[in-house]
């Protein structure tokens, strides 16, 4: 970027004395490419990453949706092929979901989603819209980071692992719901291959062709198909309902996981207070909640249990009782101990990064390691105490 300013700058004059032509209107100077450790790129210290060699291991389109990810203004880029290999993963996901759709009848048809009427199908199209929305304004701003960030939160995160997930009873059942469910998992699907395409263009190509092996003609190529408009359909209700059962599981999940609850254990989930819309979510998903939460029972009650985690679902007050299951004493020493170790260790990297002399003589790499280890440990340090505030 700092060579690159004098060649615009040498164009646009040339341009203008000889053609008397502004050549071009826009120009986006990406950030310098480190290696994993943050140092830059040198044949003498042999760190040079050579891109040939990485779209023969993970691909081109994985080393291509790498760089815009990470392609964010004023930070410099730090590739590695830990990041490389898990946005082929990501690769991986998007072909899986696409077998998953074949192997349950999710083929494209002339379908309408402004006719979709179930809840679970309304949600998927309202958050196609918001991610559609997102992804089109970050590239029409340059901000290719966020644009891809945005793809990969709505494929990986709402449709591969909950739409998919939730799916699951429906499509393995009978009636007009699993029709429309195939029917709008199949509309979906062809919109992730549009908002990938200028990321992952070969991948998304070679699937815009096999899916389009059935149903209506494909009237033209992946690179050559319309980029896609938001619907803007009034399905506040449903987003609302599916995002708190989304809610719900997750936070049970991370509780159970914060502490150490066994796998296999199912616990009861207690709910107390105003449970306002949360009796109308439970009763219709109860088989789904307790199926993916591993929960043993879910009820209401005017009191919260005594010896239970605590924790909000939305503006519902939750609760686990997991006296009988793991010792909450020794499990809130535990926690404690940890967030001492914690706090103990975020003093001794802000004394340094605070220390002028320290700053001004260590590498830039070093100094780099030493941010990100801080911002690792605040999330952690978040995550302890909301554990900890939960068991009171």
């Amino acid at each position: 970027f700092d060579i690159i300013f004098f060649w615009v700058a040498r164009m646009m004059m040339a341009s203008e004395f000889i053609a008397e032509d502004v050549p071009f209107r826009d120009v986006y100077i990406h950030p310098l490419v480190r290696d994993e450790h943050g140092a830059k790129m040198s044949k003498s210290k042999g760190n040079i990453v050579d891109p040939l060699s990485i779209m023969d291991d993970y691909g081109a389109d994985a080393l291509r949706f790498t760089l815009a990810a990470l392609t964010a203004q004023g930070r410099d880029i730090k590739l590695s092929n830990q990041r490389i290999e898990g946005y082929r993963n990501f690769g991986t996901k998007i072909w899986n979901a696409g077998r998953f759709l074949n192997m349950n009848g999710c083929v494209r048809t002339d379908f309408d989603p402004k006719s979709v009427k179930e809840t679970l199908n309304l949600w998927l199209i309202a958050e196609a819209d918001e991610a559609i929305a997102a992804i089109t304004q970050a590239i029409e701003e340059y901000r290719f980071n966020d644009a891809a960030n945005a793809a990969y939160h709505f494929v990986w995160g709402t449709y591969c692992d909950w739409y998919v997930e939730l799916t699951k009873p429906i499509l393995q059942g009978e009636g007009t719901d699993k029709t429309e469910t195939q029917a709008t998992a199949a509309y979906v699907y062809d919109l992730i291959l549009q908002l990938l395409h200028p990321f992952m263009p070969f991948m998304t190509e070679e699937l815009w062709t096999i899916t389009g092996s059935q149903g209506p003609e494909r009237k033209t190529m992946l690179t050559l198909s319309e980029w896609p408009d938001t619907l803007v359909l009034n399905a506040k209700e449903a987003s609302d309902e599916i995002r708190w059962i989304i809610s719900c599981i997750t936070s049970v999940r991370a509780l159970r996981a914060e502490m150490n609850v066994p796998a296999g254990a199912f616990v009861p989930l207690v709910f107390t207070g105003d449970a306002g819309k949360a009796k109308d979510y439970v009763r219709t998903h109860d088989t789904l909640l307790k199926r993916l939460a591993r929960l043993s029972a879910i009820t209401f009650e005017a009191q919260p249990p005594k010896q239970a985690a605590r924790f909000l679902i939305g503006e519902t007050v939750a609760a686990l009782p997991l006296a009988d299951i793991i010792d909450l004493a020794s499990e809130r020493t535990r926690l404690s101990k940890e967030a001492d170790k914690i706090e103990q260790d975020l003093a001794k990297i802000d004394a340094k990064l605070s220390n002028p002399q320290f700053t001004a003589n260590a590498p830039e790499e070093i100094i780099e390691e030493h941010k990100e280890r801080r911002d690792g440990a605040l999330q952690r340090q978040t995550k302890i105490k909301e554990a900890l505030q939960a068991l009171g």
